[in-house]
């Protein structure tokens, strides 16, 4: 089980009371935005920032990721030349990523696991060819990006998005790889954000990026196996066991069949929660 990304939180380089916070909140990953959150005025202060800080300062368990500049932009290349190498980062996030070739091109430069934004529509049509990349670890999902570009409107069923959604996290499943959710703008609805992180949950998805600390604790509690999944999941595999001693194929757990898949389903929740709980130690 690959650890947790239950809750992905944005945090802008250039901040740096946000920076200090960052290393006391219950993010199990943190993006260190130099892309949008950052005003071309401040690209260079907040490079020069971040660096010092991911250097001087201990972050724990959770999965440092670097988002950078885009391509076509003029930064990207002190970006790559600063954080490819970096020992305080764990990962590149590279933002609108449209095809294969936009990953060669960080890949080149760095040793680093990268990560992919998907947020234009040429992203999700090659979202497949995208996931299958060697060096790509991760997928994260930029809705609002997506939304503009489609000229959808917001909906809270997000079913304008259902499309691109789905197409990206159909890709990362079969290659593999991680793939979280997109952004609940409205950081003071609780009732919004928990609706959006379930549906998210439901899709698939391993976790939801975040754009407000005060979003984290709804997050991880809807993408954490809650104590009811626990132990349903442990008497599945025991009542399943049970069942092959007799030789039987199928066992029966609260009226419901429980065959070898439902066993593998229940196996991966049950590791899920070890490595949450991993974290909190």
């Amino acid at each position: 089980m690959t650890r947790p990304v239950r809750s992905v939180l944005y945090i802008p380089a250039s901040k740096e009371r946000a920076l200090e916070k960052a290393r006391d909140l219950a993010a199990d990953a943190i993006i260190f935005d130099l892309e949008d959150a950052v005003t071309p005025e401040e690209k260079d202060r907040a490079r020069g920032l971040l660096a010092a800080e991911l250097a001087a300062q201990d972050f724990g368990a959770r999965l440092r990721i670097v988002r950078i500049n885009g391509l076509e932009t003029p930064w990207v290349a002190a970006d790559l030349s600063a954080f490819a190498a970096h020992p305080g980062v764990d990962a590149l996030l590279l933002p609108k990523v449209n095809g294969p070739a936009d990953l060669d091109a960080v890949a080149a430069l760095t040793a680093k696991p990268v990560w992919a934004m998907l947020e234009t529509a040429q992203g999700c049509l090659n979202a497949g060819a995208i996931a299958a990349h060697p060096r790509l670890e991760g997928m994260v999902m930029g809705t609002n990006d997506l939304a503009r570009e489609l000229v959808a409107r917001f909906r809270a069923d997000r079913l304008p998005l259902m499309a691109g959604l789905g197409a990206c996290l159909l890709a990362a499943r079969a290659a593999g790889k991680v793939i979280v959710d997109g952004v609940f703008n409205a950081f003071k609805d609780e009732a919004g954000l928990r609706m959006e992180c379930e549906q998210g949950r439901d899709m698939g998805f391993d976790g939801k990026t975040l754009v407000h600390p005060a979003q984290l604790a709804i997050a991880n509690e809807v993408f954490a196996p809650s104590d009811a999944e626990v132990q349903l999941a442990r008497r599945m595999i025991e009542a399943y066991r049970e069942a092959r001693q007799r030789g039987e194929g199928v066992a029966v757990v609260d009226g419901k069949i429980v065959e070898n898949l439902h066993v593998a389903t229940a196996e991966t929740l049950l590791a899920k929660a070890k490595a949450i709980a991993a974290l909190q130690v």
